[in-house]
């Protein structure tokens, strides 16, 4: 029996403006934050120097999901499934729970991310087997 390889099965990318990010975020406040992150990641954001461009990583990378798996918003997708978190060096990795994670059960993501002070840009590529 051949053993089948894993290929790429959605790519999805998000650009997300930084000083748009923090508008949303100062007037819409809590309700933003409890509809969008988890927990962890607004107490990580919030505890970095420029928290509105890690806010605006983390928008940019759950979109980013939407996009790879080809759902949109639909389906699937719950924000609050795709968790953003970093490992011992800083590099950025996707959390998934809930109904995404039920979707998403034999794959693997992969996520860049990259910013300047006003623009964030989040890479995803979802791999799996066909």
């Amino acid at each position: 029996m051949k053993t089948q390889k894993p290929s790429i099965l959605g790519i999805g990318v998000d650009v997300v403006d930084v000083p748009r990010m923090k508008e949303v975020l100062e007037r819409q406040g809590d309700h933003f934050y409890k509809k969008i992150f988890s927990d962890m990641e607004v107490t990580y954001c919030k505890t970095r120097k420029r928290p509105y461009i890690h806010f605006a990583a983390r928008f940019a990378a759950k979109e980013a999901v939407a996009k790879a798996m080809r759902t949109g918003w639909s389906g699937a997708f719950r924000w609050k499934d795709i968790e953003v978190i970093n490992d011992a060096s800083g590099a950025p990795h996707i959390l998934l729970c809930g109904e995404v994670a039920k979707a998403l059960a034999n794959c693997k993501t992969h996520l860049s991310i990259s910013h300047t002070d006003t623009t964030v840009v989040a890479f995803v590529i979802i791999e799996g087997e066909q």
